[in-house]
């Protein structure tokens, strides 16, 4: 782990409330107002509601920033054409939104990204360039390759728009579930849980009610953005560590300077879980179709699972789903074993 140079000293553009509604606006009739679904018994103390953006058109959140930040774009840069880097959903988010306002995408991928996340990012008209697995590799690839050709950079979090976008998330939990008292969300650059902190504890508490609670969850092979809140600055971790997560839509090496501003400034605390966690977590998740996970999806709920002592005390949870484009041999192989951590996780 090391501290990245130039990142995280820098004050960069907080985005508003004003900033997060206009997107949520312009997302209208694009992106798809998830729903909440009660996972926890009717019984239980502590409930908990799953937000689930598997059920956007692309299957994750990622069509949310990505519209946002496409759409915001000039008619002379729509012209030039969009580049992006992704390990999949974001790739998709790029690609569907690229296609829906006409403007050409090339999106730099991992070559070990899951071969449904390849093919569906093909499947809507990017031209796919492959890289290793490093998530700065292709990030620069993807600046190579926009120096030499004049695309502009669609990045995957590090940026206002792509922030504001994902922020829609945020307002919808509180519009649908105003008594919400912590949300889980899952951290790989931090452009999901940057939108949904802000749009959260830019939208609360109203005279007299408590702030609400957010909560990020990571792999622990990934945990780069819990170190670098404990440590005041961003810390990098090697690619050879978070290529080992099962949740492939978090390995990124490190945060964004820009999500790092907003987390400092909105997160209320980071934890991480196991790769056995996750796993049985997404195998939870997957025996109704409504809820299906891929991992990186499900870390939240593992979070709530098994790891309630480190949350805070409270009754009305949400976490968030952020995509279902879970590898179908995968999901089989989950479906065909009962192996679960030694802790089993408290539903009641």
């Amino acid at each position: 782990m090391q501290k990245t140079p130039g990142k995280g000293t820098l004050k960069h553009t907080m985005v508003s409330l004003q900033d997060i509604l206009q997107a949520q606006t312009l997302l209208q009739g694009i992106a798809v107002r998830t729903p909440l679904f009660e996972w926890t018994p009717p019984s239980a103390t502590r409930k908990l509601f799953l937000k689930l953006e598997n059920q956007q058109p692309i299957g994750a959140f990622k069509l949310r920033g990505a519209y946002n930040k496409v759409a915001s774009l000039t008619a002379d840069e729509r012209r030039r054409g969009v580049i992006s880097y992704s390990s999949g959903n974001h790739a998709q988010g790029v690609a569907y939104a690229a296609r829906a306002l006409g403007v050409k995408a090339i999106i730099v991928m991992p070559g070990n990204a899951p071969q449904n996340k390849l093919e569906a990012t093909a499947a809507l008209g990017a031209e796919i360039v492959l890289v290793g697995p490093g998530s700065e590799e292709r990030r620069l690839r993807a600046e190579q390759l926009a120096a030499a050709h004049g695309y502009l950079i669609v990045p995957p979090f590090n940026d206002e728009k792509i922030i504001a976008g994902q922020g829609t998330v945020g307002l919808e939990i509180l519009e649908d579930l105003p008594t919400v008292e912590t949300v889980l969300v899952p951290v790989g650059g931090g452009g999901l849980i940057s939108g949904v902190a802000a749009a959260l504890k830019l939208s609360h508490p109203l005279p007299g009610q408590k702030k609400i609670k957010v909560i990020g969850v990571e792999p622990e092979l990934a945990g780069d953005a819990q170190a670098s809140l404990r440590a005041g600055h961003i810390v990098s971790f090697p690619a050879e560590k978070v290529s080992q997560t099962l949740a492939d839509g978090l390995r990124t090496q490190s945060i964004g300077a820009i999500n790092f501003e907003h987390i400092r400034a909105y997160v209320d605390d980071i934890i991480t879980v196991t790769e056995d966690e996750i796993r049985e977590a997404t195998r939870l998740l997957a025996a109704t179709g409504k809820t299906i996970a891929e991992p990186s999806g499900a870390v939240a709920p593992a979070a709530f699972l098994f790891h309630a002592h480190q949350l805070p005390d409270t009754r009305v949870n949400v976490a968030v789903i952020s995509g279902g484009n879970i590898d179908p041999a995968l999901l089989q192989s989950l479906r065909d074993t009962s192996a679960v951590p030694e802790k089993s996780p408290p539903m009641s």
